[in-house]
């Protein structure tokens, strides 16, 4: 059975953060952000063209995609630091997250799915200040506006499942953040509410070192934690 990139999560990307409360910089507000097809082909060479139509094949007529809904979605990062001496932890925010998912339940080896988009200067935390601080000098989210994920493979996903099953599995892949890319691992867990939606978390830790992601030296801010907690809560529609 191949190894398939299948769940409606991933999500990811990982930040930080910056200085303490205050500043009146409210960030712009972003359109939702474009889907990358769970369908879409890779590019033309002859031996993934044979790749595509050996993978087309396979492809249950009872596939559906699914569609992660921004309105019932988010993700999260979250780290801890000490500010103004109380060790304080900080959460940022975002629902600007995009992707689709192909599947059918009885035959979850054939899963297929697009890259997953999260709207870098859309994370908001509790503090514009730090939320500047994040989109102009950590993110640079004026040249690098997407975090993407690609997966790559799945582990631990049965070959069936019915509606109202929870599962539980690790997708890899690439986590893209400003003009790095790291391989990760995220914890799924998913369930299958109904014919037409599928919700879940998948949850994965980063570094700030592995992206290069430093933070400036500011007054009443010390010990930034190094690993990110990175968190997609999503829901996933069916056509």
């Amino acid at each position: 059975m191949r190894r398939i990139a299948a769940a409606g999560s991933l999500f990811l990307f990982a930040l930080l953060i910056l200085a303490a409360c205050g500043g009146s910089e409210t960030p712009a507000t972003l359109e939702p952000i474009e889907i990358a097809p769970a369908t879409e082909a890779p590019a033309d060479t002859s031996s993934s063209s044979a790749d595509n139509s050996s993978a087309a094949a396979e492809i249950s007529s009872s596939a559906a995609i699914f569609t992660i809904d921004q309105g019932q979605s988010s993700v999260r990062f979250q780290l801890d630091e000490d500010l103004r001496g109380a060790r304080k932890t900080v959460i940022g925010e975002t629902n600007q997250v995009a992707g689709e998912i192909l599947f059918d339940l009885a035959d979850l080896a054939a899963a297929q799915v697009g890259i997953i988009q999260i709207g870098a200067g859309s994370l908001t935390t509790d503090s514009n200040f730090r939320n500047k601080a994040i989109n102009e000098f950590i993110l640079q989210t004026d040249k690098f506006p997407t975090i993407t994920f690609a997966p790559t493979g799945i582990e631990g996903l049965p070959a069936t499942a019915a509606v109202g099953d929870e599962l539980s599995f690790v997708i890899n892949g690439d986590l893209t953040i400003r003009d790095i890319t790291v391989p990760t691992s995220w914890q799924v867990t998913a369930k299958a509410v109904s014919a037409s939606q599928i919700s879940g978390t998948a949850t994965t830790t980063v570094t700030r070192a592995d992206y290069e992601l430093k933070i400036p030296s500011v007054p009443n801010v010390a010990n930034v934690d190094d690993a990110v907690q990175l968190t997609i809560a999503f829901v996933a529609n069916g056509s």
